[in-house]
């Protein structure tokens, strides 16, 4: 199989009588033909910036969010767009071959805002990828699509959702969004349920969750480049002794983790975020378990 985006495969005459697997196989390729041209949207934010100068040199990348990246390099290409106007959106993926969608609310907030911003923005991200002939969309999917299992089950994708909050409903919707855009026009979507993106584990549940800023460079990419997913949901996480997901997909996407998070065993363990017994401490989904969770919703006041 030929890397995702590689025009080796449509090549007639070419001898080629070894190809190598995994990322030197990829590397041989890409030597060869122009890079990928990826939008990435929510570019500023933590995952976004790691994405950034992670796949730098990998992928041409075309930059968007509401306010630019602060350490924007005069190499790079930054496109304004808010998510909730469909042709801001249309404007910053002209050209793209390719999405990771990051961009939204990271966080629980009050509804209207999570629907305008989480879902009805994926459909302007969608939407426009579609009309611009992207075929490949990575999204940025959540542990809160899953978040009122118990710490004691492990999930895997094909298991039925259980949303914590708002938030967590919209990144349901969101990959019901690439279902539908993939059986209904052929994008091919993977979705990502981000577990913790942290430098290092803080928490004990982290050693569950913890997905590192290589792993999810390496995970994104792949869910990039991997030929032929169609559509796929896989897990978020690096490659954790104590992990809550399963690791269904990952052999599709030739994801395979560098970290795991029990190498923090003593630095993590018996820090918790709640009571013992509490939600907090029995459910994946953490404090946004909480029927008194509501996250920014706190802090903004109502307009």
């Amino acid at each position: 199989m030929f890397p995702y985006g590689c025009r080796c495969s449509q090549r007639g005459g070419i001898d080629i009588q070894v190809w190598r697997s995994g990322a030197a196989r990829y590397s041989e390729c890409m030597t060869t033909t122009p890079p990928l041209r990826v939008l990435l949207t929510g570019a500023s934010g933590e995952v976004g910036t790691a994405l950034r100068h992670g796949l730098h040199g990998t992928f041409d990348l075309i930059l968007t969010d509401l306010n630019p990246p602060a350490d924007l390099q005069a190499h790079e290409t930054y496109r304004q767009a808010d998510l909730q106007d469909p042709e801001q959106v249309r404007a910053a993926m002209a050209g793209a071959q390719a999405v990771i969608h990051l961009g939204g609310i990271a966080n629980e907030h009050r509804y209207d805002r999570i629907r305008a911003v989480n879902i009805d923005g994926t459909q302007h991200v969608l939407q426009a990828a579609h009309e611009h002939g992207v075929t490949r969309v990575a999204f940025a999917s959540s542990i809160h699509t899953v978040g009122y299992y118990p710490r004691s089950e492990q999930v895997s994708p094909d298991m039925p959702v259980r949303p914590d909050t708002f938030y967590g409903v919209s990144k349901v919707a969101g990959e019901a969004l690439g279902r539908m855009y993939w059986e209904r026009h052929g994008l091919e979507f993977v979705s990502v349920r981000i577990c913790s993106f942290l430098q290092r584990p803080e928490y004990e549940r982290n050693l569950s969750t913890w997905l590192s800023p290589r792993d999810a460079v390496q995970l994104f990419r792949q869910a990039i480049t991997a030929p032929r997913v169609g559509y796929l949901t896989v897990a978020g996480i690096s490659g954790n002794t104590r992990a809550w997901m399963t690791r269904d997909g990952w052999d599709t996407l030739g994801y395979v983790p560098e970290d795991d998070a029990e190498t923090y065993l003593q630095a993590v363990q018996g820090r918790t975020q709640g009571a013992q017994g509490s939600r907090t401490e029995s459910n994946q989904g953490g404090v946004f378990t909480e029927p008194d969770y509501v996250g920014l919703a706190a802090t903004e006041p109502r307009s």
